[in-house]
């Protein structure tokens, strides 16, 4: 596991640095999928908000979603110790979560079907832009994700984006079976957008 240390405003030693590797190690015994995380450590410079003079942002990245967790303290040490155990948290609900859903993929593995991938009409043009296969005349895709998508509950998307720390969530409904986004509202309430993939055409 990689770790990259980076301070903003404040110098960091060499001593402080290697406490945070040391410290960080223990996150394998919740993910040992992890590949790196990166720790932003930033001083306040308000001397009024002596409480919260320090501030720490971890990142995890790993073979699962990006987990954050972020601390104010007075000093590095208390605001790493304070983020360490909230990413430590999200990590064990994390684990919890992924085993329940491996149980569920499980019982209904003989049910399912692959789809088959439909080849590109002869005669269609495919040309390369950059790293990305534009087919026909366009239009250019400067960015795209694709993204496994097991469906979910609204309660697990928030939970999923939470994780993340997104203001939104692109989601499969569980029980609509609808694409769905989740996104954060002003305050601290949420709105849900849908889309109807019915086969029927306006009328």
């Amino acid at each position: 596991m990689d770790v990259v240390v980076t301070g903003r405003h404040c110098e960091l030693s060499d001593r402080f640095r290697s406490h945070v590797t040391e410290k960080l190690s223990r996150l394998e015994k919740h993910d040992h999928r992890i590949i790196r995380v990166q720790v932003e450590v930033e001083q306040e410079r308000n001397p009024r908000q002596s409480d919260r003079a320090v501030r720490l942002e971890l990142t995890a990245f790993s073979k699962g979603p990006v987990i954050r967790a972020e601390a104010s303290a007075e000093d590095k040490m208390g605001a790493l110790d304070l983020a360490l155990d909230k990413m430590a948290s999200q990590m064990r609900k994390a684990a919890d979560r992924r085993r329940v859903h491996r149980e569920r993929r499980e019982r209904v593995a003989d049910v399912l079907e692959i789809p088959e991938v439909e080849e590109a009409e002869p005669g269609v043009s495919e040309h390369q832009v950059g790293p990305i296969t534009v087919t026909g005349d366009g239009p250019l895709v400067v960015r795209e994700k694709t993204h496994a998508a097991t469906p979910m509950t609204l309660e697990q998307a928030l939970y999923e984006m939470e994780l993340v720390g997104h203001d939104f969530y692109l989601y499969v409904d569980k029980d609509s079976e609808r694409p769905c986004v989740v996104y954060r509202r002003r305050g601290y309430d949420y709105g849900v957008i849908s889309l109807d993939v019915g086969d029927e055409g306006p009328d």
